[in-house]
Order: C-alpha cells, then structure tokens, then sequence
C-alpha cells in the first residue's frame, strides 16, 4: 500500500478537482455543448465505417461543414469509444474530461517523481491539475482538446528522459506515439509545446555529451511522432487555404492580449474572453520565483538539474511574454502566432513549466523539510481552488439535440470554405431541389459521405444539392461525372448541376482529396515503418 501511496495522493486530487462533473447534465462553458455535437457527428462517420471522419454532416443547419478536417481528432475518437460501450454522448465527453484531469497529473507525477523524486513528483501532479488555467478550460470554456492534450505533454518529456537512460526502439516508439497522440489532441498546443520538448532534447544530449546514438533515437521519435499524425495536420495545414480562417482571425490577437497584473491574479469570471481570470496561479507564482533562488544557489553544485531549471523559468518567461501587449511587433510579423488568435493561450506554457519547477522546489529542499512542504503546497493549492472547481450552470439536453440537426458550424465561421457565406442560419426544405426546369426527384439513401437520388427530369434541369461544397465533393448522373458549380452568388457555396432528360441516378459523394490521400499515406508508411523496427529488433533479441 505505502508503495501507492502518493499516486494515490494524486489522483485522489483529480477526482476532487472534476467531482463538480458529476452533476446531472453538463456543465454550461463556453464551447462544451458545441463540442458533444462535433463528437456526434464524428461517431456518425466512424459508424458508416469512416475511420478518419472529416466530414460533419449534421452541422451547419444541416448543410454540413468540414469542421472535423481541421479539428483534433483524439477527444473525439476518446468519447466515441465510450459512447460505444453505452455512454451518452453528453456522459461520454464527461467522462473524456474526467479521465484527462486525473490522467494528466498522474502523467506529470511519473515524469516529475523520474527527474525529481517521488515527493517532488507529488507536488508538480497536483500543481499540474490544480493551475488556474486547467479549471478555466475544465469549467468555463469546456476545450476538451487543450484538456486532452495535457495528458500528452509530460509523457513525451518522460519518453525523452527514458530514451537518454536507455535507447531502445521501444521506448522511441513509446515517445512518438505520444507526440503524436499530443498533436492528435489538440494541435495548436502541441505547436507551442514543440521548442520546448525541443529545449528538453537538446539539455538531454548535452547531458549526454551530445551522445550520437541518443540524438538519433531522440530525433526518430520526434519524426515519428509526426509521420503517425501526419493524416490529421496534413490536410488541416494545406487545406487550411479553402476556409475563412485566415479572414475570420485576422488582427483578433490585437485585443486579447492581458497585463501582467491579470497573470498575478483576476476575479474569477464564467465571461468570454477578457472576462474570464488568466491568472498563473498564486502557489504556481511563489514556486516560479522559489525556483529561480534555488537554480542561482545550487547552480555550481549540481549544474545539470540547475540548467534544466533554468530552461523552465525562461520557458516561463518567454511565453508570459508573448501574452502582453508587448509582444506585438512579433504578433503583427508572424503569421503563425496569429493562428493561435488568442495570445493567453500561451498559459498553457506556464501549466507545464511552474508544475515541474513546483517538483524541482522540493528536490531542493533538506529531507526533513520535503514532507512539510508537499504538505504545505497541497493544502494551499486545494484551498484556493475551491472558488473556481464548479461549474457556473447545468444542461439538460435530450440525446437528439446532438444527433440530429444542429443549427452551428460550432466554430466561429474560421473552417467554413472560402466561397461559403459564414453560416447557413437557415434550414432547407429540400436536400435536393429544382432551380430550373421540371423534375422528380426520390431520395434512395442519405448517408454522411454520399447522397443517392432517382431523378425523372422533363428536359434539362438543373439542381441544387444543398450540400456545402468542399474539395473531395464530386457528383456522378448515371456514373459519369458532372460539372458542378458552387461559387454561383445566390447560392454561395452550395453545389449546383444539370442533368439532361429522363430518368437518372444521381450520387453526391465525398472523397479523400490528393493531400488528405499524402498525409494518410504518410501516416501509414509511420506506422508500417515504427511495428517493422520493432519486429526486427525483438526478433534480433
């Protein structure tokens, strides 16, 4: 029992932190009800048998969107499981954000108790889980794709840390399924996190000296880890140039940036942006700076850990700096910051970061002092916490609220196609109908990738298939391809064609397009390449 005893001490923490979940319904955030509708329409792909969904087809009033192209697909495939084993939708995402806490700091306690030792790991798990930031996106915005993701982040530095003890193709194909079950879970996170897993791998090669083996293993994991997701953020970047996304976020950054006064500390608020508290969290500020003493006093001691430290508090430093307003003259110059749209994203560094240095705090510490002080940072990270562990209200929402038509891209417009208007807002009558001419039409079959009809045309009409046009979108009349139009202005971005007289078979349907086919191939060559060097080298043992 003494042997469990602290991952018990974690994860009873996980539990208290997410107990307000377990309240009927779910609780009203800012993008929760949003999310459980795109992970309906992603069970409804992976039920027809689509094992990469890209398609919501039940969005956007029905008109269907693309969002799940350019939306990180593991949450979803995390709840559809569950969903799958009898879970509602709404209790399987809850069940998804319940799991990621309590995982998350049992993640951070294994790396941190590897590094650090077992006390030390004790203190940055439930630093980890208790950050301000972590009940922002647990109860005020409900991102289960940041929340996911947190689970990723100390396993890959954990898979690093191991392959510097011991090279093994085993431990690398550990490390790159866990980078790229990070990008997987949100990709936008997994962007920022990248310097610093980078930072970690070169501290761990010096620590090494520069070790060529070890560089090697480090670097194969890393590619690896982006060949296996290769059929997510593939597509997602490429196609990116057929959405608003650009437009819609253009120049937004400019008025989210924050002052340092909020990052010390903020009222806690269930508002939208600019509302909400992005405070790092007192008990997370006082180890940042308790840190930085110990680095400067055992620097010539005990060098390494000092430097590893020290890459911490600069980490820190760095991504507090890209959340001020300061830090616009790099904003307005790179436009792969202003992707991320929100500059107090960036708090998601600091989560990570003050964590770990919470573990290196305690390393630090004499023995006798180790156990007061876990016992000092829990109680107050416990207690200052309790304002803002519980959500602001409840839902009630019947099943068929998720699964049928859902009147929202779910987004704020930026993965709607370019020739699109920003949202539908309305319903059709009809998912096919005449615009000119005279026809029959009979729908046969409508599923998420592929529409049948039988249409009875009195000479040549042409029709409108209210479905959002997206590259991979293709129409056959009697198994020939059509041309089809959808940049027409009165009918933005919807697809219209002709068929000639008489009675024909009419097939929409959605396929991969050549760069979403690359980044499957990609991906697959990942995986063949990662089970083949494990079989060679077990088969070599």
């Amino acid at each position: 029992m003494k042997k469990y005893f602290s991952i018990l001490i974690v994860l009873l923490f996980g539990i208290v932190a997410t107990a307000n979940l377990l309240h009927a319904g779910f609780a009203v955030t800012h993008d929760g009800q949003d999310h459980i509708a795109r992970i309906a329409n992603f069970y409804l792909n992976l039920q027809e048998g689509i094992i990469i969904p890209r398609w919501a087809a039940n969005l956007n009033w029905g008109y269907g969107h693309p969002i799940l192209e350019f939306l990180y697909p593991f949450p979803s495939y995390a709840a559809s499981f569950f969903h799958f084993l009898g879970f509602s939708f709404i209790n399987a995402t809850k069940f998804v954000f319940v799991l990621s806490m309590i995982a998350s700091g049992l993640t951070m306690y294994f790396f941190a108790k590897t590094v650090w030792g077992e006390k030390a790991g004790i203190v940055s798990g439930v630093l980890y889980m208790y950050a301000p930031y972590r009940f922002v996106d647990l109860y005020v915005r409900g991102d289960i794709g940041e929340h996911v993701a947190f689970v990723f982040i100390p396993l890959v530095l954990l898979g690093m840390y191991t392959l510097s003890q011991k090279s093994t193709v085993s431990k690398l194909s550990w490390t790159a399924i866990s980078l790229a079950l990070l990008i997987l879970s949100h990709n936008a996170i997994a962007l920022m996190v990248v310097p610093l897993i980078l930072l970690y791998a070169l501290y761990l090669s010096w620590q090494k000296k520069w070790n060529k083996k070890l560089m090697l293993f480090l670097g194969g994991s890393m590619l690896f880890g982006f060949l296996l997701s290769c059929f997510f953020w593939v597509p997602a970047l490429f196609e990116g140039q057929y959405t608003l996304r650009n437009i819609v976020t253009k120049g937004e950054y400019v008025t989210r940036f924050v002052t340092f006064s909020q990052l010390l500390y903020g009222q806690w608020n269930y508002g939208q942006t600019g509302e909400f508290s992005v405070q790092l969290g007192i008990t997370e500020w006082i180890m940042f700076v308790v840190s930085a003493f110990f680095t400067i006093k055992f620097w010539k001691k005990e060098k390494a850990l000092s430097l590893l430290a020290f890459g911490l508090i600069v980490s820190t430093i760095v991504a507090i700096f890209f959340m001020l307003p300061q830090s616009n003259f790099l904003w307005s110059k790179i436009l792969l910051l202003q992707n991320f749209q929100f500059p107090w994203r960036f708090l998601a560094i600091p989560v990570v970061t003050t964590a770990i240095l919470g573990g290196y705090v305690v390393r630090c510490m004499s023995s006798k002092y180790q156990t007061g002080v876990v016992v000092l940072v829990l109680f107050s990270v416990l207690l200052l916490s309790i304002p803002i562990m519980h959500a602001k209200a409840y839902m009630q929402k019947d099943e068929s609220f998720f699964t049928g038509i859902y009147n929202s891209t779910t987004d704020t417009g930026e993965s709607s196609p370019i020739w699109s208007v920003r949202f539908m807002l309305h319903r059709f009558d009809k998912p096919l109908e005449v615009i000119s001419g005279s026809a029959k039409i009979i729908q046969e079959s409508r599923l998420v990738t592929r529409h049948t009809y039988t249409v009875s045309s009195q000479g040549k009409s042409r029709l409108l298939e209210n479905t959002l046009y997206f590259p991979g979108w293709r129409i056959k009349v009697d198994g020939r391809p059509v041309a089809v139009q959808f940049q027409e202005p009165k009918y933005r971005g919807l697809m219209t064609f002709f068929v000639a007289d008489g009675t024909h078979e009419v097939v929409v349907s959605y396929h991969e397009s050549k760069i979403r086919v690359i980044g499957d191939t990609l991906s697959l060559i990942g995986i063949f390449s990662l089970v083949g060097l494990l079989f060679i080298t077990r088969k070599k043992i």
